[in-house]
């Protein structure tokens, strides 16, 4: 039986390794061995931070809320439960965007929601 060195297959796989590697300091962009290893770690890294980027945004969005209505005198949590009081019904990255980009509008949604504690 022939020996078979699999050259095009083995080729194709390193490639393809090496591809994802581009960019990689070292030998772990040249080298396959230690390419494979910062690959797999590197995917493992991406689907996790995929999932921690929503919790981020969510904090993100929050600590911003919490901080425009403290000069109304509110905290976060009783905003957000007038809010809910006055059937509002903004997720909490709208309400971020309006309280960066539109103080004037923020004030009256929150002045609804303090009409409703």
């Amino acid at each position: 039986m022939p020996r078979a060195k699999r050259g095009f297959k083995a080729r194709r796989r390193h490639n393809r390794i090496l591809k994802l590697a581009k960019g990689y300091r070292g030998s772990h962009s040249k080298l396959f061995r230690s390419a494979v290893e910062a690959v797999q770690r590197g995917l493992c890294y991406a689907y996790r931070d995929r999932k921690q980027r929503k919790r981020a945004f969510r904090r993100l969005w929050i600590v911003r809320i919490n901080a425009a209505v403290r000069p109304f005198g509110m905290s976060y949590s009783r905003f957000m439960h007038g809010l809910k009081l006055s059937q509002i019904d903004l997720d909490r990255r709208a309400l971020a965007d309006l309280a960066v980009f539109d103080a004037s509008a923020f004030a009256q949604v929150v002045s609804l929601a303090k009409s409703k504690l």
